[in-house]
């Protein structure tokens, strides 16, 4: 059996022109913009064509299933159709339009499961609201509170989005789903990373996930004349972030793993005159480990010499946590079964770990989980150059089918 290439390509192609700007080429459908929800509509406008059922949960994730035989724990196969701003054509999207290639290839084959297989277009992958909303729900990681207070990077609040839509916020505490109905949880993804395209493997088989913190920092000295201020009597902020960012090698070197990964992504210096010394620089911190204690001992190591770089320079030194995710090790079975099946169709794929969080993370915690990478050319994602090609999609698809059949056998 093998998915419908053409299908797959016609599917992608349509959901792209869904919030597509003209004059950067970019997708813009964010979570809970009036663009995402036209792609919700679109996607179920899709199922209905494939005979599926369809429904949406209390947050507003999209689903579909074929029913097994038996009332035995399930198993749920997605990603997310929201994207960042300025986006590419796979992120999220690739997961959900294959995985629904799937469900359309056994129900047309009359092939009979003895479990359910249910699709689940999560809302919210990418984090507008601070989190992976919609499988935060389904694991019951929503409270009142959240509902409540979070809010995007412009102080839009979640719920009053929901409500825009005629959601009702509070519903999305009633997506959450007992774990004893869940038999595990497989994604397809694009790597979004250079490694599959470098050693060029049509297929990765993900091992662990990436774990990760991120710190909002501060450095407070003192802002002063450029001309008139001796060079050895400053309290240069900005001083101290340049020493910070020099001490990253050697903290990864000394303290993390070959698979940690540490960023200043955003950086503001303060008051931002030219003819001033800077009194205050603000910046985050991004921290990535498959590893948890790797991690723990990254943020102390990282704290310290934070704290070290303060004194020298005459700095107070202030950090606020912004989120912490933990690592995820994919199921050994589902890892088995992958490779499994990689094989039988005769695919050379290749073990590696996540670098970046997925729903798959989230799922972990409470269901066995697999991940599945197709490569990306040159490496590149959240933008418009983002691309996979369609052969390295149609191995990745077929290996997800395949997989899922043995899976619900």
């Amino acid at each position: 059996m093998r998915v419908n290439l053409q299908r797959i390509k016609t599917d992608i192609l349509a959901l792209a022109e869904i919030g597509r700007n003209s004059a950067d080429h970019g997708i813009y459908r964010m979570a809970f913009t009036d663009a995402d929800m036209q792609g919700k509509r679109w996607l179920t406008d899709r199922i209905d064509a494939a005979g599926l059922p369809h429904w949406i949960d209390g947050a507003a994730n999209v689903s579909t299933k074929i029913q097994g035989t038996r009332d035995a724990p399930e198993i749920l196969v997605g990603s997310h159709i929201d994207t960042v701003p300025c986006a590419g054509a796979l992120d999220g999207t690739l997961g959900v339009i294959a995985g629904l290639e799937c469900l359309r290839c056994i129900k047309e084959a009359n092939l009979v499961t003895r479990r359910t297989i249910e699709l689940v277009a999560f809302s919210d992958e990418e984090g507008r609201f601070g989190g992976m909303f919609g499988s935060q729900s389904i694991c019951g990681q929503i409270n009142p509170e959240m509902l409540a207070t979070m809010t995007d990077m412009n102080g839009v609040k979640l719920e009053d989005e929901l409500r825009r839509h005629g959601l009702d916020p509070l519903g999305a505490l009633d997506a959450a789903r007992d774990p004893e109905t869940i038999d595990s949880y497989l994604e397809l993804h694009i790597e979004q990373g250079p490694v599959l395209d470098r050693v060029g493997k049509p297929v990765g088989i993900v091992d662990e996930i990436t774990g990760l913190f991120t710190w909002s920092i501060r450095f407070k000295g003192e802002a002063n004349h450029a001309g008139t201020t001796p060079m050895n009597m400053r309290n240069d902020a900005f001083m101290g972030l340049a020493d910070f960012a020099h001490e990253i090698p050697r903290i990864l070197d000394e303290n993390g793993s070959e698979r940690s990964r540490a960023t200043i992504g955003k950086a503001q210096i303060l008051p931002g005159a030219t003819n001033t010394v800077p009194g205050l620089v603000e910046f985050s911190l991004d921290v990535r480990d498959t590893s948890e204690k790797v991690l723990d001992e990254l943020s102390e190591a990282f704290r310290k010499a934070l704290s070290a770089i303060a004194r020298r320079r005459h700095l107070v030194f202030e950090f606020q946590p912004k989120s912490y995710i933990t690592p995820v090790h994919c199921s050994e079975k589902m890892i088995q079964t992958l490779q499994q099946n990689s094989r039988k169709l005769g695919l050379d794929a290749h073990p590696m770990p996540s670098g970046a969080a997925h729903d798959a993370q989230i799922m972990g915690r409470m269901v066995p989980v697999g991940m599945i990478f197709v490569p990306s050319k040159g490496g590149q994602s959240h933008s418009p150059a983002e691309w996979t090609a369609w052969t390295d999609i149609e191995a990745g698809a077929n290996v997800m089918l395949h997989t899922l059949i043995q899976l619900a056998s």
